[in-house]
């Protein structure tokens, strides 16, 4: 009987019905910058830290978030840079994760 219930658990995950914690976690923290700081970017390396996505992982996900118009990125030579949400990402973070504070 697991039999049939771990393949049901592996064709969710197959179909891309999980959402990766990572990119929840890297949202949620855009999120909290433009609460905490609205019109300022943090920085990828604060944006690492607070979410606790590896310097790689957050690229990876910020890479999709822009493709997707959820984030505006600027990045540097020296590889620092920084990351806010769109105005299509707070709206689409409002929804998730309710309106920001006054």
């Amino acid at each position: 009987m697991n039999d049939a219930s771990d393949e049901g658990d592996e064709r969710g995950k197959e179909s891309g019905d999980e959402i990766d914690p990572a990119l929840v976690a890297i949202l949620e923290q855009l999120w909290r910058a433009h609460c905490e700081t609205p019109g300022r970017a943090w920085s990828l390396a604060k944006l690492s830290k607070q979410a606790g996505v590896p310097m790689s992982g957050l690229r990876r996900h910020l890479t999709g978030l822009v493709d997707g118009g959820l984030v505006v990125t600027t990045l540097s030579e020296d590889g620092t840079g920084s990351a806010s949400l769109s105005e299509d990402g707070r709206a689409f973070c409002a929804e998730v994760f309710g309106a920001a504070e006054p």
